[in-house]
């Protein structure tokens, strides 16, 4: 029988139980980071009860979540995006014009439309059509042309918006078929329809990422390029199809925020991605990407909307809760760095 030398053996049992080790503790740091905010959000509900007696009932919880639902879609679409180490910021402006563009093609000239008659159908066919597009544009610049995710999708924020208000004339549009507010006004068990799409929505997307090859692919993209592309992952292909799919899921979450709001104005979704951000962040997903997962991301929406709830009802004037968004994002990132150990680049 040939001894086996010292040192020559093919692998290392102590350095392999130190792998595991680490991997057993970055599992448990990453599954730390999801149910954070559960705590904070039974905190949060304890505290609402207090401050008012009709925060936990059946009327206000539903409200709350179909306030969020809107929300839910477009941080669904940035968390995606964030996964794959990019940014999208025109996700708030897709969600004010791919509605509006719906809105547009249906109604008359008379009422600020472009008169052209089209079926309710064609119209609102029209609104992901739109978010689609977007999003391959900016896909296009990204990944074609190499160009700072960041800048690319900051300037299409602010030509979207000025696009808006230009086509509308800066007028709010109301009068539109049924069909565009019904999602949120259709109600299942007494939950609007727009929540049950958003928690439909997040599932598949959470079952994508954790089982499907894409799913993988995208933490693969965000966590190292050079290596998912060493892999055979076409990461080119990828990325553009996440963009694609960020303004699908943007534009959807404007049409929610219509039928919510039941028109559509000339500066909906104004500042909305600073509170996408906040809710992505609080929830997990990281700005370097390759990190991050839809329940996460979900709670962060949760605790966000409980959070205005409660602020509302405690009467705080409005212009306090976007401050307290940025602070809400200041400690999540100092949350993430103690947690993770890994600098913010």
């Amino acid at each position: 029988m040939t001894e086996t030398k010292a040192g020559a053996t093919p692998t290392n049992p102590p350095a392999r139980d130190a792998r595991a080790g680490g991997g057993s503790r970055a599992l448990l740091v990453r599954r730390a980071r999801e149910l954070a905010l559960v705590p904070a959000l039974l905190l949060l509900m304890v505290l609402g009860a207090v401050v008012n007696d009709s925060f936990l009932t059946e009327r206000n919880l539903i409200s709350i979540l179909g306030a969020s639902a809107a929300l839910a879609m477009v941080v669904l679409a940035e968390s995606l995006v964030l996964i794959t180490g990019k940014f999208d910021l025109s996700l708030e402006s897709v969600v004010g014009i791919a509605p509006a563009v719906g809105a547009l093609l249906v109604l008359p000239a008379s009422q600020s439309g472009w008169g052209t008659g089209l079926p309710a159908g064609v119209a609102l066919l029209a609104i992901p059509v739109a978010g689609a597009a977007v999003g391959a544009f900016n896909g296009v610049l990204v990944v074609k042309f190499r160009l700072n995710a960041f800048i690319v999708t900051l300037a299409m924020l602010i030509v979207l918006r000025g696009v808006l208000v230009g086509a509308t004339k800066g007028k709010t549009l109301f009068g539109m078929p049924d069909s565009f507010y019904s999602l949120a006004t259709t109600t299942v068990l007494d939950v609007p329809l727009s929540v049950w799409l958003a928690a439909a929505a997040f599932a598949v997307a959470g079952f994508v990422l954790k089982y499907h090859r894409t799913g993988r692919a995208l933490y693969a993209i965000g966590g190292n390029t050079d290596a998912a592309r060493a892999a055979g992952i076409r990461v080119d292909r990828v990325t553009l199809g996440v963009y694609v799919v960020a303004g699908v899921l943007a534009s959807v979450g404007g049409l929610l925020q219509t039928g919510y709001v039941g028109a559509i104005s000339a500066n909906q979704g104004q500042n909305m991605i600073f509170t996408v951000f906040a809710a992505a962040v609080i929830g997990g997903i990281s700005l370097d990407g390759g990190r991050g997962s839809m329940f996460g991301a979900l709670t962060g929406v949760v605790l966000l909307g409980v959070v205005q709830n409660l602020l509302t009802l405690a009467q705080v004037p409005s212009f306090w809760i976007q401050a307290i968004y940025g602070g809400i994002i200041l400690l999540a990132l100092v949350i993430a760095r103690v947690t993770t150990g890994r600098a913010q680049d």
